[in-house]
């Protein structure tokens, strides 16, 4: 399935019933008084999230939904039926934003979370409610509220603890495969990965996390280059960045000038996202002499000042595959503990 991450839609609450004007009209009731009924409330518009979703293709068919009116009142106080409401399906992850004021509607990061995104209309209030001392047969009702109505956009952020970053061919859809369940397209060509791929990483018993094959990421894609910002969102929520570098690469392209340019793509797009935990996973060892391995491994760390932890690994041989996952499983532990005493304290 094409993997869809961002739709505009139309949203329409049904409007609410008018109110009736209405007599009682009975035999033996000569002076019967009002009896228009309240019109019913307009149906809502709702989104729930839903875990077996993971694209929002469908949305590129059907972009408009309404819900129901409600019904006129009647008279005998009779209220009218309320409109059904509707309830749109979207992925879990799925961020909700009003297209006209750019304000975030929601966030909708469980399975079976429902959110409001358009109110029905009140119904009218029937002539029954206008009466009083001096107004015996109010000929009044009044009509029903119309229904909020508005454009918005969804967009799909993966709902990862760990996302893989690289240029295209660092081996990321590799390295993936060697850790976890998934199985991604691999390739020996720019772009393979057009869509993000999920894996679970199981390192024991109750010990697994989810991990994030992002798609390449070139020189100029917080600007749109490329596959461009498109897929730089969806690194956002994961706590934890594996920078993937390939430093044996056939081109003979710079390893170290290749870190930089995403360097700075994730702090174009956002200065936050740059400081997030990233370690740094230089791939491909298995192609380069093992006398000349080190000496090129130093270089590149040299050269980038690099502080942070770091990895040498073959993902095609699995070779380190296993201590980065062991290490991000700790790393991921320690990161929600923190969070539940801070929470406590």
């Amino acid at each position: 399935m094409k993997f869809v991450d961002e739709a505009e839609i139309h949203v329409a609450a049904g409007n609410g019933g008018n109110g009736s004007v209405s007599f009682r009209r009975e035999k033996f009731i000569p002076l019967g008084g009002p009896d228009g009924g309240n019109g019913g409330a307009g149906g809502n518009v709702w989104l729930e999230a839903d875990e077996n979703l993971n694209t929002l293709i469908d949305f590129r068919h059907e972009r408009k939904f309404a819900a129901q009116r409600g019904e006129n009142g009647a008279g005998r106080e009779m209220t009218g039926r309320g409109g059904d409401d509707i309830v749109i399906k979207v992925p879990v992850g799925t961020v909700v934003t009003n297209v006209e004021t750019e304000e975030e509607i929601g966030d909708l990061t469980t399975h079976s979370q429902r959110l409001l995104v358009a109110r029905g209309g009140r119904g009218g209030a029937g002539n029954v409610n206008f009466k009083s001392s001096t107004n015996r047969s109010p000929q009044k009702a009044t009509s029903g509220q119309p229904g909020e109505e508005r454009e918005i956009r969804l967009e799909l952020k993966l709902l990862a603890d760990v996302g893989l970053l690289g240029f295209p061919n660092a081996g990321k859809s590799t390295f993936i495969r060697a850790v976890s369940a998934a199985t991604p397209k691999v390739a020996d060509y720019p772009f393979t990965t057009l869509h993000p791929n999920l894996g679970v990483v199981s390192v024991g018993p109750l010990k697994s996390f989810v991990i994030a094959d992002i798609p390449g990421v070139i020189e100029g894609a917080s600007e749109g280059a490329g596959l461009g910002i498109q897929f730089l969102k969806h690194v956002s929520r994961t706590s934890l960045l594996l920078h993937l570098v390939d430093i044996a690469p056939l081109d003979d392209t710079d390893p170290v000038e290749q870190i930089k340019i995403i360097e700075r793509e994730l702090k174009n797009f956002d200065a936050k996202l740059s400081k997030r935990p990233r370690w740094l996973v230089m791939n491909k060892i298995d192609l380069i002499p093992e006398d000349e391995r080190e000496d090129r491994i130093q270089d590149i760390l040299k050269r980038l000042r690099w502080k942070k932890p770091w990895f040498a690994i073959s993902g095609i041989a699995r070779d380190g595959t296993e201590a980065i996952a062991k290490k991000a499983m700790a790393f991921l532990d320690k990161q929600r503990q923190d969070e539940l005493d801070k929470r406590a304290g």
